[in-house]
């Protein structure tokens, strides 16, 4: 039986300010605090949360955690992957410190993941890589106007980790697979509608949303549950509604064309899918494809179908042995170098350098974990427990499977059904639109039933 690892501590030569930590009455804040550097996380700023996560979780002082970025362009632009190329190339000893940095990073995440105590995340600004893992995970997740989400790992010879294996694939449709595999941006109000944000304020109104967070208290006897619902219904006292001139990106013909596309399991298959839909947005898709590591976007695309039966625990286990494995790969380091510390920037010379000149068998080794010490999990005994989906998912707006099946549960119109998610979700902000864009693409209202719903099935 394998015992619970140690809790790290700083080290001499950590940076002494990388991480701010702060107390407002019943409040925790945590707040990255490497702006030039776009609050990039590394090492030591993981060594400085962890412990302090864990000693807030058995406090009865701490009721909320917050979690935010230093300065208004990010709340955390990744991992410090530049420092984990460097790493790489200085001997078998350095890819060793940078397999050891995937530990920490993924046991910070998991520790999120399976946290006890309500903890909310500002993804104000740029939300990429690292800092996905440091915020989806959570059940109260903000975007702002300023939110820019991204998954970019496969434009650096990586994967979309930081248990980007169980939410990725939990996404509507085919989302997950399309953002892991072509690293596409969200902005603002379209991380909430894609399930990513649960709640969408302006940047304006976070400091007065922590300070009113910092007021609340509750009861010794109240669930975890039900400490999120008063959370929930906090934050919606500062939503002043959804914004008019933010267009809408996954929604409509492109959302239908990347559930076509994006459904099959071979990366031949999902570029035959879109050669055939012969759009501008397709062809882009396909460039983008051909860009990506080819290594990096078969051995994402394996992600994402294995990582649907993963648990919580399981996906962090399972990617730090593919971590493990990219960092022996050439993709990575050559990634980095090309885009992020050579000067102008280069295209990344991948080996091999096509997708033609890679094949699944030999993507299947970066999955093989025999022999394999298994990662140990820091918060393996939380409270909250293993789970295969989230616990608060009940935080997002209605995912479509909630959807269709309020629809084929019973003959109802578009408007009943509409209504069915505005007063079970209280009138969230985002719902109605949410509910509207899913029945106008999924479903359509038979005219000899008095306009009740029939849902359409995907061929």
């Amino acid at each position: 039986m394998s015992t619970e690892p140690e809790i790290p501590r700083e080290l001499p030569g950590d940076e002494p300010d990388d991480v701010l930590f702060g107390t407002i009455y019943g409040v925790r804040t945590v707040e990255l605090n490497r702006p030039k550097k776009l609050n990039s996380l590394n090492a030591s700023m993981a060594r400085k949360i962890i412990p302090r996560l864990k000693e807030w979780e058995k406090s009865q002082l701490a009721n909320v955690i917050i979690i935010k970025g230093a300065g208004p362009k990010a709340f955390c632009a990744g991992g410090d992957v530049a420092e984990l190329a460097e790493n790489n190339t200085e001997s078998p000893s350095g890819t060793q410190k940078s397999k050891g940095y995937f530990a920490l990073e993924y046991n910070l995440d998991h520790t999120v993941a399976t946290y006890s105590k309500p903890y909310v995340a500002f993804m104000d600004g740029i939300t990429m890589g690292g800092g996905v893992g440091l915020s989806v995970h959570a059940p109260f997740r903000i975007a702002t106007e300023r939110t820019v989400f991204a998954m970019p790992e496969t434009t650096i010879g990586f994967f979309p980790d930081v248990g980007g294996s169980f939410f990725l694939p939990r996404l509507d449709g085919e989302i997950g697979t399309y953002l892991g595999l072509t690293s596409e941006r969200l902005k603002g109000v379209n991380t909430l509608f894609a399930g990513i944000a649960t709640h969408y304020l302006h940047s304006s109104s976070l400091p007065d949303l922590e300070a009113r967070l910092s007021e609340l208290v509750f009861k010794d006897y109240a669930s975890l549950q039900e400490r999120f619902r008063i959370i929930d219904n906090t934050i919606e006292e500062f939503v002043t509604g959804l914004p008019d001139d933010e267009p809408l990106t996954l929604v409509g013909e492109t959302r239908e064309a990347v559930d076509r596309c994006f459904c099959h399991d071979t990366i031949e298959d999902i570029l035959s899918a879109l050669a055939k839909e012969g759009t501008p947005w397709a062809e882009r898709t396909i460039q983008a494809l051909h860009e990506r590591s080819p290594t990096s976007v078969r051995v994402t695309l394996r992600q994402m179908r294995l990582g649907r039966r993963w648990s919580i625990a399981e996906a962090f286990q399972r990617e730090y042995h593919i971590a493990g494995k990219l960092m022996d790969h050439p993709d990575f380091t050559e990634g980095v170098f090309a885009r992020l510390i050579r000067k102008p920037a280069e295209t990344p010379k991948w080996q091999p350098a096509s997708l033609e000149s890679t094949n699944d068998v030999d993507t299947e080794a970066f999955f093989k974990v025999e022999g394999e010490q298994k990662l140990q999990l820091i918060n393996s005994n939380s409270e909250v427990g293993d789970y295969h989906e989230y616990p608060h998912r009940w935080l997002v707006l209605p995912r479509e499977q909630e959807i269709e099946y309020v629809v084929r549960e019973g003959q109802k119109t578009a408007d009943e059904v509409i209504e069915h998610f505005v007063e079970t979700r209280r009138g969230k902000a985002g719902v109605r639109e949410k509910v509207s864009e899913v029945l106008a693409r999924k479903t359509r209202a038979a005219k000899d039933h008095g306009g009740k719903l029939a849902w359409i099935s995907s061929s």
